[in-house]
């Protein structure tokens, strides 16, 4: 067995610039929706902080989770990647409701309607800190969060701080950064925004982006009431898959682009309002929200690359009361709850091309056309006790998703004139218009045992759950006409270390996951869930302070993700193989140098072991291993450079590697070495 090695954050940094040395404390919000210190916590959350997120200035959010043991985002093309957390990555038409993504607590998706790239809705270039909270350990986050939740928290510009800032690097890559507020004593506003555009490395590939943050606070004796806005739109020319085996190390193939005519363009938009009083033993939050995305872009890894347009409107409101009885007992009783209305649309204007077959299948004008309704409820209650040096956690949270379908088109396995296809049938088919109801307790029970000061030994049991997505339950494909389905569950059992001793801060966590009623497509097309899974795995993250300039981290995962049910593909039984795209070790090391009082350079190394590409185990990728080094250099109070090399090494490899039994190998292949500089004002 290959040392497993690292994918970690600075949990907490050390960082002197200018002579003054700024300790970083470990506090989390999404634990608790209170800033509270995540230590004693029977859970593990892991937080990337603002210092650490100016080093990285990062183009993708990939750049960033790759410092968090069990994480493994792989990066498509432009803004678009698949995720994984204490999980293989996660792919197909609803597989992103296994990791619930927020901003400032607000999910970026209603549920139900998630999309795999959804974390480019996020403001990630900006924010203040991401904190990412590892299995479903916690009552106040029900559906999607059945491997964690992943939290963008956008920073508070109410005050009277101001930045410019410009980024610029190799392939045509800039942006403009600008955060500045106004105090005006028991109010305050401040807006953060950022403009990116990128030609990109490969033929016909570019990003145009643009996000804004809006905060407005207002305190007095009785009330706080902190309001944000959020817009982002992304403008998207898309690269797609290479295809035949390595050809990522080639650079003439990598660089080209086969689907030139691939797009995305997305738009989101939050409005929220926090209101929390206060009083000796009671704290009462509420926190209302409206919800608005749209989204067009070009399939172009289906044949006939059809165009999908899809868009949600939608109010929430999230409410928590937090009652004080005694020093050593509170409860924690909350509802949340969401009405959504979405739409769908796929559709394409050509004749499809390919085999005979396709051909027949596939057939020109609209596949699918539907409108779905979602009302969510879900109260939760928690219990924490603490007992001398023993903590409990005790809650619980149920949840009621309601669907109501509405299909535009004819019903059935037809194109959009009620014509049959040859070969045996279209391959889209419609499900009559209806209603679908989903309901999920999952109750939680977590341990915190103070082994000394600042040391703790925590384990955790919880269930987890999703909803199947509105995707798996409407589109449907050849002779299924219905979609039977049962929420995805997941027991999930955790045990672990966590402290400060001396210069070493540590986290050591073990997890067993086996989670039921996998939805997943079987070898007749049919959307089923039938499926089990098991996931077992290590991590370790630490820093240390090794001397008073030089400063370790390391997170590691080690993880083995299995299929548990009978499936034939191939002629391959695949129960018991390892799950397709799932490497069982993960890693980054960095070594940050504290040169002088104003000058820091940090040298990071990025691991991938080897990995499946199909779910018979029989096509494999090798893994890669990458270099990546930084520097800053804080010239006046005001005046900061910094410089990065990525992939100092210029490695060929591949972001993501699979195998299909249509294309045979395909990858999304990594960019080869570039440079980035970045110069800011701050006052």
């Amino acid at each position: 067995m290959r040392l497993f090695i690292v994918t970690t954050a600075l949990l907490t940094s050390t960082l002197s610039i200018a002579g003054e040395q700024t300790e970083i404390e470990r506090i989390t919000t999404t634990a608790s929706r209170a800033e509270v210190s995540a230590d004693p916590l029977p859970l593990v959350i892991s937080s990337i902080t603002k210092a650490q997120l100016d080093l990285i200035a990062p183009t993708h959010i990939e750049q960033v989770l790759k410092q968090v043991a069990g994480a493994n985002l792989q990066h498509g093309n432009g803004q678009e990647y698949l995720p994984a957390l204490r999980s293989p990555v996660l792919s197909g038409a609803g597989a992103c409701g296994g990791l619930l993504t927020a901003e400032d607590g607000i999910p970026l998706r209603a549920a139900g309607f998630c999309n795999i790239n959804e974390l480019f809705e996020a403001h990630t270039e900006m924010a203040e800190r991401i904190e990412v909270l590892k299995g479903p350990g916690s009552a106040l986050y029900g559906s999607n969060a059945v491997h964690g939740v992943i939290n963008v928290i956008t920073p508070d510009t109410t005050y009277d701080e101001h930045l410019l800032g410009l980024d610029f690097g190799s392939y045509g890559y800039s942006r403009f950064k600008l955060r500045s507020g106004k105090d005006l004593g028991n109010q305050g506003i401040g807006v953060n925004a950022s403009v990116t555009r990128d030609t990109g490395y490969r033929d016909d590939e570019s990003v145009d982006q643009e996000k804004l943050n809006l905060r407005h606070r207002y305190t007095s004796d009785d009330i706080a009431i902190t309001t944000g806005l959020s817009y982002t739109n992304l403008d998207q020319e898309t690269a797609g898959f290479i295809e035949g085996f390595e050809t990522y190390k080639d650079k003439a193939i990598a660089q080209q682009n086969f689907d030139p005519d691939a797009f995305r363009e997305a738009r989101s938009f939050r409005l929220w309002s926090k209101a929390q009083w206060q009083t000796e033993q009671d704290i009462f939050t509420i926190t209302p929200y409206v919800r608005n995305q749209s989204m067009t872009f070009f399939k172009h890894f289906l044949p006939g690359t059809p165009l999908e347009e899809n868009s949600q409107n939608g109010v929430g409101v999230q409410s928590l009361w937090q009652h004080t009885y005694s020093s050593s007992l509170t409860l924690n009783l909350g509802l949340d709850s969401e009405y959504t209305r979405a739409d769908f649309l796929q559709y394409q204007d050509e004749l499809t091309q390919g085999s005979p077959f396709l051909v027949a299948t596939v057939p020109q004008g609209k596949h699918y056309d539907y409108d779905v309704t979602s009302t969510l409820l879900a109260p939760f209650i928690s219990l924490d006790w603490q007992w001398q040096q023993l903590a409990i956690s005790l809650g619980a949270r149920f949840e009621q998703l309601d669907y109501d379908y509405s299909n535009n088109m004819l019903a059935g396995r037809t194109d959009e004139n009620g014509n049959e296809c040859g070969f045996g049938g279209c391959r889209y088919s419609r499900p009559p218009s209806g209603e679908n109801k989903f309901t999920n307790t999952s109750p939680k029970l977590g341990l915190s045992y103070q082994i000394s000061g600042d040391n703790y030994l925590y384990a955790n049991l919880s269930r987890g759950y999703r909803a199947p997505q509105a995707a798996e339950l409407y589109q449907l494909q050849r002779d299924q006409q219905v979609a039977d389905l049962k929420s995805e569950t997941a027991d999930n059992l955790e045990v672990g270390l966590k402290g400060q001793y001396l210069q070493l801060h540590y986290v050591v966590s073990a997890y067993a996951m086996n989670k039921q009623n996998v939805i997943f497509r079987d070898s007749d097309f049919f959307t089923i869930n039938d499926g089990q899974t098991h996931h077992r795995g290590i991590e370790l993250e630490l820093d240390y302070q090794l001397t008073q300039s030089i400063q370790l981290a390391l997170a590691a995962s080690h993880a083995i993700h299995t299929y548990d049910y009978d499936q034939v593909l191939s002629e391959v039984n695949i129960n018991g193989n390892e799950i397709d795209t799932a490497p069982r070790n993960i890693a980054n090391v960095q070594i940050n140098y504290q040169a002088t009082d104003a000058t820091i350079v940090a040298l990071e190394w990025h691991h991938v072991s080897d990995y499946f590409t199909d779910p018979e185990n029989l096509h494999s990728y090798d893994g890669h291993d990458l270099i990546n080094l930084r520097g800053a250099w804080q010239i006046t109070e005001q005046l900061k450079l910094t410089a990065r090399i990525n992939n100092l090494l210029d490695t060929a490899y591949a972001e993501r590697a699979d195998y299909t039994s249509f294309t045979g190998d395909r990858y999304f292949p990594g960019r080869p070495r570039n440079i980035m500089f970045s110069a800011s004002y701050a006052w």
